[in-house]
Formats: structure tokens, C-alpha cells, sequence
């Protein structure tokens, strides 16, 4: 329904969508909130999901045993990354994402653990429009991920495709 078919005593529809090219600001920060409380399911199922089978994040006897994480397994980075990422969609490219070009610089200087909750945020690092491809831009974009601490447990540049305003 159109605002113009609206009658009297009809509310309002907004429909939830990310921010078309022209709403992208250079040097914004985004807050992604809520936060995700990260579980011991949640890294086991993404951890046999993947085929990765590296033990810092299945064998909790062995961790144990390995110094520098205090004896806990640690949270696959792969499910950490994924995770900033998708916190940020609702607010930022629902809808709009043409495409995702790539990452880079991406990296993870603390490490995360069952029961930290991960809070993402996410700069508007810059945007020019698309030489190849009208009524689109590319904006890049600079994704946190921080534990409830504060910490920066991830970071990763990315290079998104996202339409104009029709």
C-alpha cells in the first residue's frame, strides 16, 4: 500500500532495510546492538559445519593442556568473523548489498570464548560511486568485533557493491 492509499485510522508501514548508497557517511560509526552471547553449541555446530577440525576448538582435553588461553577452547575465528558481519546486516545492507567484494586485513588479536558475548560496530571507511556499474557504489567498510570487556577480538576491512537510492 502506497502512503497515498492510506486512509483515515490506517497506521504507517515501514519496512526494515540497510542504508542505500547515498546514506553511507565517511568516517561513521555504526553500533550493532544487541550483542550475541557466544555458546559451546555454537562453536561445536559452526566448528563440524566447516570440516575444521582443528582441536583448539573440539578437544577440550587437549586444550587444557596447551598453554596461552588459560586451558579453554577457543571460539572458531571464521564463526567470530561471520558473526561482526552479520550483527551489521540489519542496519546496514538488508536489502541494499548488491554484492560483497572482498575482505582484507583481517584479524583476530584476542581471542573469544564460550559464554563472551561479541558486540560488533562497524566505520564507513569511504565510498565512490561504481565506474562499471550505474545506479550502484562501492563504500568500505571497517568491522569491530569487541567481547563484553571492550576487547577487540576481530577486525576486518570490506569492500561492499550497494544501490543507489531508486
Amino acid at each position: 500500500m502506497s502512503p497515498a492509499d492510506a486512509g483515515a485510522g490506517e497506521s504507517r508501514r515501514v519496512v526494515q532495510r540497510g542504508l542505500f548508497f547515498e546514506e553511507f557517511e565517511t568516517g561513521t560509526v555504526y553500533d550493532h546492538r544487541p550483542g550475541r552471547t557466544v555458546t559451546e553449541a555454537d562453536n561445536v555446530l559452526f566448528t563440524t559445519l566447516t570440516m575444521n577440525t582443528q582441536a583448539l576448538h573440539l578437544d577440550a582435553a587437549w586444550s587444557a593442556e596447551q598453554p596461552g588461553f588459560g586451558g579453554q577452547r577457543l571460539i572458531n575465528s571464521m564463526f567470530t568473523l561471520s558473526t561482526i558481519v552479520g550483527l551489521s546486516v540489519s542496519q546496514l545492507t538488508q536489502g541494499t548489498l548488491v554484492a560483497n567484494l572482498g575482505f582484507s586485513e583481517v584479524a583476530f588479536p584476542a581471542p573469544l570464548f564460550a559464554g563472551d558475548t561479541l558486540y560488533a560496530e562497524t566505520e564507513c571507511t569511504g565510498k565512490r560511486e561504481s565506474r562499471s556499474r550505474p545506479g550502484e557504489g562501492v563504500v568500505n567498510l571497517l568491522h569491530i568485533g569487541r567481547n563484553q570487556h571492550g576487547e577487540v577480538v576481530a577486525r576486518a576491512a570490506r569492500a561492499t557493491l550497494v544501490k543507489k537510492t531508486p
